[in-house]
């Protein structure tokens, strides 16, 4: 690409940017950022990295926004390195880096050389992930998930509501502003969530888009695959996406689709850092370590109605909400005929024992758990007992908000 057209793929870039007068929570953040170290935002395709990018590149002086699936010829430092140099350009915003040759390489020369600064962003977190251990000190990624719940209403209706912990939800500690809002919950866990469903009346068609763009370009990128793989990667999704979600395992895979456990474990593993599977470890020490796999909200919707998934959906949520929130939890494997709680949520004298479901469930399914706290997240909402309204966890503030989380990282 010749430099006049990246200055003015910068311009129409920076004219979209200001057409989006809304902003993500995590565009706040990166407002603030500062330091001689490039900053890389990670998330599921859709929703809105490059948004962001643009946004911060329409109010940020003397910057250029290119693109990496426009650019994924070019020599990184040598951009970036004649625009400083020429064009006296101090920031350089650039998305979906992950297309572009040897880039770690390339970011680590231009921290330790080049007086730019540089955001990026990437879909597929097995790459950036990596580079950001091996390049230390010199990258900070920062995730930024699909619409929590509290975002998600900000959005549609404009109110600003304060975020609530489990501790607050479990105490009743929330607002009747809160409470009022749970009539778009079914409207969010029904792909409102993604922030193009905004603009997109019919947002299904869109999402299995990006799904195919995952398995056929993006995977196969960052993965070593044979081309027969990727059909076999995409029965593994629609599997996923037809089960209940207590039985699918890489065994389950295994069997069902033809491919060793072996395989089945590398497919989950691609599909998770491309945002679209949660594989959650058991708790304990003396059961299985094989995972349960629940899939990112909304891709279950691409092969099940709304109505005959809610309760895989349910689970769905759930497990988002805390990994956003950067809150430890652990599947609890049930005994066979035994009722089982599904989670268990923190980790020595904090653990929160938790049952997602209906207005059904009770006092019984927590028989034999110790946990300091039990918590019945029910959908549609009840609030007597140990019964709380489970859309209420989508006010958990996200990780990015907070900071570091004092419990750990979900597993998986």
């Amino acid at each position: 690409m010749d430099i006049n057209s990246l200055f003015e793929l910068n311009r129409l870039a920076v004219e979209n940017g200001q057409r989006f007068t809304r902003h993500r929570d995590l565009y706040n953040v990166l407002r603030k950022d500062s330091g001689k170290h490039a900053t890389g935002i990670i998330g599921p395709r859709g929703v809105g990295k490059t948004i962001i990018l643009k946004q911060l590149a329409a109010i940020t002086p003397d910057s250029c926004y290119v693109t990496g699936e426009t650019t994924e010829e070019c020599d990184l430092f040598e951009l970036v390195k004649r625009l400083g140099e020429q064009y006296r350009i101090k920031t350089v915003f650039i998305d979906e880096i992950h297309y572009m040759p040897a880039y770690a390489l390339a970011l680590k020369k231009i921290v330790d050389f080049l007086d730019v600064k540089i955001f990026f962003s990437g879909s597929i977190a097995l790459s950036l992930h990596e580079s950001a251990v091996d390049l230390s000190r010199r990258i900070r990624c920062v995730s930024l998930p699909p619409f929590s719940f509290r975002e998600y209403v900000r959005f549609k209706t404009g109110h600003e509501l304060p975020t609530l912990s489990l501790e607050d939800i479990i105490e009743r500690a929330w607002l009747s502003d809160h409470v009022r809002q749970e009539y778009l919950f079914d409207e969010y866990l029904n792909a409102g969530l993604m922030p193009f469903s905004l603009e997109e009346p019919q947002p299904l068609p869109m999402l299995r888009r990006i799904l195919e763009k995952v398995i056929t370009r993006d995977i196969p990128f960052v993965a070593r695959l044979t081309v027969d793989e990727l059909p076999l990667i995409a029965k593994c999704v629609e599997f996923m996406g037809k089960s209940f979600v207590d039985g699918v395992n890489y065994s389950s895979l295994s069997r069902n689709i033809g491919i060793t456990k072996y395989k089945a474990e590398q497919y989950i593993s691609l599909l998770q850092k491309a945002f679209i599977v949660n594989p959650v470890l058991p708790a304990g020490a003396n059961v299985s370590r094989e995972p349960k796999i629940l899939m990112c909200l909304p891709y279950r919707l691409l092969y099940v109605d709304f109505n005959d998934a809610l309760g895989a959906i349910r689970e769905d949520f759930f497990t988002e909400a805390m990994s956003m929130s950067g809150i430890r939890y652990n599947y609890l494997k049930s005994k066979q005929g035994a009722k089982t709680p599904d989670f268990v949520v923190g980790s020595g004298e904090r653990k929160i024992i938790v049952e997602i479901g209906g207005r059904g469930k009770g006092r019984e399914q927590f028989k034999g758990f110790e946990g300091t706290k039990s918590l019945i997240l029910t959908h549609p909402s009840d609030t007597s007992g140990l019964r709380r309204p489970l859309f209420l966890a989508g006010f958990i503030p996200c990780a990015e908000e907070t900071g570091p989380h004092d419990t750990a990282s979900p597993p998986g």
